[in-house]
């Protein structure tokens, strides 16, 4: 029986899914894995728990007044900053399960930087090996989307302080990527990225389980475009092309909001940036905003929906860059078509054009096109459907992930 020990920021039932699958496929191949992770006051991802032969999350956090909350999350973050609080936290409950399985690697999986330095630190301690799993990174946003909670301070003094936690972060981040026998991350921008801090880094997608996602052609009313997740900003996510299309569908009389519609399943803090740009552009009447739903209702959804949305922003220096979500990968499972504003005329763009599922837009027109086209498509047949290359879609099957960490952990334990 091989067993591997993980430590992630976040495990389900919390958000974050990777881990989650890869402990589902695992368990399927004859593995244990043992996961520690922090406590995340989250259920979106319940269907996922189970998977894992034992599960040890670790509270940062007690308060429950929003006021007491706020405190004490600066408090933890002081801590962590200046004594690395919450990896020598984790060190000790991970220390523990080693002493009492017999884990043969590690996992550390995070989106910026903890928990890789206590993974980093346990590989040591233990003489294993260690993979480190960045599914996002710092250096991939726009501007300080990284940070989850902006300090409520006056942004003259919260840049310089933002600056330097950047720095904090990546400074520890790079330290524990030259530790690690691997690195494993989820575009090829990261690839060539991670690069320069270990040489041996290796492309394991984000992507679908097949189990859930899959295409069921169901007759809908209305004529509905689909966003799933958060916005963090217009800079990284900018929806102006769609409002700017069906405001002139719109003023053309060939939409009107009794059957055409966007739906966003979002946060409070996104409809308010999307309700602004959507009042700017003059398509508010368009817009439905409803809140998340549980993870396992997605399917059905999507499935719902005659396009589905992608929010990016054109790569470059100030990002963003080399973003591959979850949800682009399951959009494409269910084969309805994909609309991608605006195109970021890198990574995502390509692997539109390469599985042939949607369009990566750049111009007003190209979008009034696309509209139009699905829109007739639907009057037609009632729903949409997408034309996606089915050899290029398998590889990104969550199954098809799990065997590629196995080939790797398996090459890590024996070869270093």
């Amino acid at each position: 029986m091989k067993r591997l020990l993980i430590l992630c920021d976040m495990f389900p039932p919390a958000f974050a899914p990777r881990m989650g699958y890869l402990c589902k496929y695992l368990q399927r191949a004859g593995w244990e894995t043992h996961v520690v992770s922090e406590q995340i006051d989250d259920h979106t991802f319940a269907f996922l728990e189970g998977y894992a032969d034992s599960v040890h999350y670790v509270s940062f956090y007690s308060a429950c007044h929003p006021l007491l909350r706020k405190l004490q999350w600066i408090v933890v973050m002081l801590l962590d900053l200046l004594f690395h609080y919450k990896d020598r936290k984790m060190c000790q409950v991970a220390s523990k399960v080693l002493r009492q399985q017999d884990c043969q690697a590690i996992i550390g999986c995070t989106y910026r930087t903890f928990p890789l330095p206590a993974a980093a630190r346990l590989a040591q301690q233990f003489k294993l090996p260690f993979i480190a799993d960045l599914r996002d990174i710092v250096e991939q946003y726009a501007a300080e989307e990284f940070i989850a909670h902006p300090l409520p301070l006056p942004r003259w003094l919260n840049r310089p302080i933002h600056a330097g936690f950047r720095r904090r972060l990546l400074h520890d981040r790079n330290k524990a990527l030259r530790q690690a026998t691997a690195v494993t991350t989820v575009s090829p921008w990261h690839v060539q990225t991670l690069k320069a801090f270990n040489p041996n880094v290796h492309l394991i997608y984000n992507g679908y389980d097949p189990e859930l996602f899959y295409p069921q052609a169901t007759p809908t009313k209305p004529f509905t475009i689909t966003y799933t997740g958060r916005v963090h900003s217009i800079a990284l996510q900018d929806p102006t092309l769609l409002f700017k299309a069906i405001k002139a569908m719109n003023d053309a009389g060939l939409i009107q909001p009794a059957d055409f519609r966007v739906v966003w399943y979002t946060d409070a803090r996104s409809q308010n940036i999307i309700e602004e740009e959507a009042i700017r552009l003059d398509v508010s009447k368009y817009m439905v905003y409803k809140s998340y739903v549980p993870a396992a209702e997605i399917p059905v959804i999507l499935n719902q929906s005659a396009i589905l949305l992608l929010l990016t922003n054109k790569s470059g220096n100030g990002g963003p860059n080399g973003i591959l979500t979850t949800k682009f990968f399951e959009y494409m499972a269910v084969e309805k078509p994909i609309l991608c504003v605006r195109s970021d005329e890198a990574c995502l763009a390509e692997t539109i054009q390469r599985t042939h599922s949607g369009l990566a837009a750049t111009q007003v027109e190209e979008v009034c096109d696309f509209l139009k086209q699905h829109y007739q498509e639907w009057q037609t047949k009632g729903y949409t459907t997408s034309m996606v290359d089915h050899n290029q879609l398998r590889q990104f099957s969550r199954q098809e992930q799990a065997n590629q960490f196995i080939k790797l952990i398996n090459h890590c334990m024996y070869y270093g």
